[in-house]
């Protein structure tokens, strides 16, 4: 075990324990925590997300189901006490196809993975397309199962016959931990399968995908409660066959819960290498445009919001293409602050967006390097520049692409406000809330005051506390709004946000008004160079 990536913390105390297990796009963590929220151990596994092809995004079901158990053994040997039960968390939208044994006869197809591309674009267009998105709570994009499935049907009608069952990755570890193939809510709510008004399989999205509800996992709420592990998978933790295992839920609507927002009107905002906004509603809704998800958390519980692909992913780029020299030695820039993979650190790139003013010196960034999801949710734009002039420089460059970010964030407030959600707070979290320009910059950008809660970890906490509310531990996962405790609050400078607030129509006019010129690189493309590939798969 790797002692600088797993942590045992003594209570001094008896209170029950539940891990939360959160199977991420790039790792697995499972964290130990009591009824009063503190954490008693934590480990992580990673694995690659592999590129084999251009828009492809795949991953090896093998090596997530033994990240799985590595993190849960590793977390329950340094524990003090059983375990009362494990809760899981998982990233929304992947696809695997089994064959009847349960054997995967495709990888992990995530999120990330874009090659539906094309049927998405023609099911959202489709005079059915928006009714779709509004019944199944998820939008017409190839992040969705539903396209993955379509392009299967198209592309490898074979292999798309031979599948006995489509499941995503939390229900294929349930499965071989447990024996039992099901699939929570909170996961069905996001393939485009499910309508989320009934709680059952959408016949409609069951005809366009080729397939039928046999074809999927038996639907179980998120609190559901399995008997217990199989022989094989209680060796493998190290835990009692009859440990009770919660289905649990996505990760997005267990980071709401995870970071207290759980209530109407307090708004989760995370930025990672991606983004999301998304706000807890106690009845299914989406906004008249089609421009938001909603997701179920429980059969009272749903996460309205939008996720945005190009967070801090647009940062990273800013380094390797607009500053590449400042990287630093494999010790350390001259400076002493240490640098990753030769490039430069967050704090270097930080540092000079802060040398522009805000707003760029009117200089507009649309962040779309990977495409975009909220609120457009289409596979067509790029990246773009607008407003670029001779005095510009890198400072004004990497600005603009941070306040991008924001100002796409800000687009999808818009939508989420739009579906009927008035909002009175936002809480923040994610790798972006390391830096003080980017906390001030958010918050000026929605022009509201964000909290930001001290250390958490987001989706597994969230996974941890539904499953203390599934084995009756706690009275109700309301108590996460009093558990997370908030460590800063940042208020809007008003200067600033009256200037972002000018500058936010220009974002959502610009997109209306290069659709066409995205529309005819995507025609062009087969005639034209190759695109550069980057040198890590997006995640």
């Amino acid at each position: 075990m790797d002692p600088g990536n797993a942590r045992q913390l003594g209570t001094g105390d008896h209170r029950p324990v539940v891990v939360g297990v959160d199977i991420g796009t790039t790792s697995t963590k499972a964290v130990a925590y009591d009824t009063r929220g503190r954490p008693l151990g934590t480990h992580s596994v990673g694995y690659p997300l592999d590129a084999p092809f251009p828009g492809r995004a795949e991953q090896d079901p093998d090596l997530i189901h033994a990240a799985v158990l590595e993190t849960v053994r590793t977390v329950v040997s340094g524990l003090d006490r059983p375990v009362a039960g494990l809760s899981f968390s998982s990233a929304l939208h992947s696809l695997i196809g089994l064959d009847a044994d349960g054997e995967p006869l495709t990888p992990v197809v995530t999120w990330a993975d874009s090659r539906a591309g094309r049927q998405a674009e023609r099911l959202r267009a489709a005079v059915t397309g928006l009714a779709l998105h509004q019944r199944t709570g998820t939008p017409l994009h190839p992040m969705a199962p539903l396209p993955k499935l379509v392009w299967y049907a198209e592309q490898n009608p074979d292999l798309h016959a031979r599948v006995a069952h489509w499941v995503g990755i939390k229900d294929l570890i349930l499965l071989r931990l447990c024996g039992d193939l099901v699939t929570d809510h909170s996961l069905a709510s996001a393939t485009g399968l499910l309508d989320i008004h009934r709680l059952a399989w959408d016949s409609q999205a069951l005809d366009i995908a080729g397939i039928t509800g046999g074809h999927l996992p038996r639907l179980v709420p998120t609190t559901t409660v399995l008997p217990g592990l199989t022989p094989e998978a209680a060796r493998a933790t190290g835990l009692p066959v009859d440990t009770p295992v919660v289905v649990g839920a996505g990760d997005g609507p267990l980071a709401n819960l995870g970071l207290g927002a759980v209530r109407p009107g307090v708004l989760a905002c995370s930025i990672g290498t991606s983004g999301a906004l998304r706000v807890m509603v106690e009845r299914p809704a989406v906004d008249p445009l089609g421009g938001v998800f909603c997701y179920a958390l429980t059969e009272d519980r749903w996460v309205v919001g939008g996720a945005v692909n190009n967070g801090g992913i647009v940062l990273g780029w800013a380094g390797d293409a607009l500053a590449p020299e400042l990287t630093g030695t494999a010790n350390g820039d001259p400076d002493g602050h240490p640098t990753t993979n030769g490039r430069p650190t967050e704090e270097e790139l930080l540092a000079l967006a802060a040398r522009a003013p805000v707003g760029s010196g009117g200089l507009v960034m649309l962040p779309y390097l990977l495409s975009e999801r909220a609120p457009h949710w289409s596979s067509l734009p790029r990246g773009a520049y607008v407003g670029l002039t001779h005095g510009h420089r890198r400072e004004h460059l990497v600005r603009a692409a941070l306040e991008g970010v924001c100002q796409q964030l800000a687009l999808v407030l818009r939508s989420v406000q739009a579906a009927g959600n008035e909002i009175r707070e936002v809480r923040a979290s994610g790798g972006f809330a390391r830096s003080p320009l980017w906390r001030q910059m958010l918050a000026d950008v929605l022009g509201m005051p964000i909290r930001f809660p001290a250390g958490h970890e987001g989706s597994g906490f969230g996974a941890a506390l539904l499953g203390m509310q599934a084995l009756n531990l706690i009275e109700s996962i309301d108590v996460a709004a009093d558990l997370v405790e908030i460590a800063e609050t940042v208020h809007p400078v008003p200067a600033a946000a009256a200037t972002y607030a000018s500058l936010l129509p220009l974002h959502e006019e610009l997109y209306d008004a290069l659709l066409p010129t995205f529309t005819a690189l995507r025609r062009l493309a087969p005639d034209l160079p190759p695109e550069p590939q980057p040198s890590e798969p997006p995640m």
